[in-house]
């Protein structure tokens, strides 16, 4: 049985190609190229190495702090009035 190690390049037989994200004695975690991270019991997966390259991803963009001032400003709710100031 062939030792894994983070980062490898797999193919599994349901969801293809992906990359080892953790590799424990109970679980491994594969995030796919085309069916996001799954997770399997280290026991029972059925692996195969590749050397076929990780697609391309764009990095993720974070919104500026500029931009999370200007939308939570204008968005807030007013306060809920307790039952006592409801009655008044």
């Amino acid at each position: 049985m062939k030792s894994w190690t983070k980062g490898d390049r797999v193919v599994q037989p349901t969801y293809g190609l992906g990359t080892l994200v953790e590799v424990n004695d109970q679980h491994t975690v594969i995030e796919f190229d085309e069916h996001g991270r799954r997770t399997f019991s280290t026991r029972l997966v059925t692996l195969q190495a590749t050397s076929e390259p990780a697609p391309q991803r764009a990095p993720r963009k974070r919104a500026s702090k500029k931009a999370k001032e200007a939308t939570a400003g204008g968005d807030e709710k007013p306060a809920r009035k307790s039952a006592k100031e409801a009655k008044a």
